[in-house]
């Protein structure tokens, strides 16, 4: 084979390659986020294991973005909880504007090293929420956290978590299929 058509064929490989894992990349970081907790990245499950008898304060925080006409806020500023227990925790979303608008939630938690043992099984977060002009929703969030969490040594002494939500608007809804 001509070194030059070698040359450029290796190119060509390298550069489908490159772009490959820049696809690949954002969903292959959501997961590794979500399976170590990084960045107070939360867990998702669907049944809490059960009380263990130690509590942990759990702070709610809400924020908006400036490109979103909407109210948004926790109806409880903190909670105290049973480790190991689920709980629910209500957010209030109020629409400000006089037209509909749509938003999709971001979350995490901190202390970072929280993020793998704060489990949500029902939240508004996973889908977009679409308000109408002056429309005001309760928001659920059902949640635990788990008992693993007083196994480690990075995280058993954390004596309060904060489940933090900012909105952002959606340009474009999603239509259901």
């Amino acid at each position: 084979m001509n070194r030059n058509l070698r040359t450029a064929l290796l190119a060509g490989i390298g550069v489908c390659s490159m772009t490959g894992l820049g696809f690949a990349s954002v969903p292959l970081y959501r997961m590794f986020c979500e399976v170590t907790g990084l960045n107070g990245t939360t867990q998702r499950g669907t049944r809490a294991p059960g009380a263990v008898g130690q509590k942990i304060k759990i702070a709610f925080d809400a924020n908006v973005s400036n490109k979103l006409p909407w109210k948004f806020r926790p109806e409880m500023r903190s909670d105290t909880i049973d480790i190991g227990g689920r709980d629910m925790a209500f957010y209030t979303a109020t629409n400000s504007s006089a037209a509909p608008v749509t938003g999709t939630a971001t979350f995490n938690v901190t202390p970072n090293a929280a993020g793998k043992y704060f489990t949500k099984i029902q939240c508004f977060c996973f889908t977009e929420q679409t308000l109408q002009p002056g429309e005001t929703v309760r928001m659920p969030v059902l949640y635990y956290v788990d008992p693993a969490i007083l196994n480690d040594p990075d995280a058993r002494d954390i004596q309060e978590i904060t489940l933090s939500y900012t909105f952002y608007p959606v340009d474009s809804p999603k239509t259901p299929s």
